[in-house]
């Protein structure tokens, strides 16, 4: 998947802020593409990430996140974050089991996002694999409706020890265009 920023694009960049580390360029537009299609020649920025099994959680924790998740792009959801964030070598020198402890069973990562479901619809996309600048973005849709109480999931999260570990993040909100 690529996050394309620049002056096209399905959703309206309403503010993009450095909460850890440097921020990106500022960009009036954002388009989510489908790595298969074409790309536009010079976007102010581009971030690259690929959907993968679900690293950390657990069965249960997985069916109850199935049971209640909703799909994206759902035509109420007319605002959404993207927020890329880096974590530190500390991070990944941990093994999984201790990065599952410190994400789950002492952060509630997976515990605190599903009080949130099922009007925040989410998706992770992994990019640290792929070379980029950033380990990990989440992108997040969600109804004006539920603008609340995503920002209370925003300001929750990075409380807990899971995000002593982030080196850089950047919030970026953002507004579906409607014609």
């Amino acid at each position: 998947m690529r996050f394309q920023a620049g002056n096209v694009g399905a959703w309206t960049i309403d503010r993009l802020d450095a909460v850890v580390g440097e921020a990106l360029p500022q960009a009036p537009r954002l388009e989510v593409v489908d790595d298969r299609h074409r790309h536009p020649a010079t976007p102010t920025w581009l971030l690259r990430g690929f959907t993968s099994n679900e690293r950390y959680v657990e069965r249960q924790e997985r069916s109850a996140l199935t049971a209640v998740q909703q799909p994206l792009g759902r035509a109420d959801a007319t605002r959404a974050a993207l927020i890329p964030v880096r974590k530190s070598d500390a991070w990944w020198e941990l093994t999984q089991d201790d990065r599952r402890t410190i994400l789950e069973e002492r952060s509630h990562h997976i515990a605190i996002g599903l009080e949130y479901l099922p009007a925040v619809a989410r998706r992770l996309h992994h990019s640290r694999d792929l070379g980029e600048d950033f380990d990990f973005l989440t992108w997040f849709e969600y109804p004006p409706a539920a603008s609340d109480a995503f920002e209370e999931l925003a300001i929750r999260l990075p409380s807990t020890e899971e995000w002593s570990f982030v080196e850089r993040e950047v919030d970026i909100r953002l507004t579906r265009v409607t014609s």
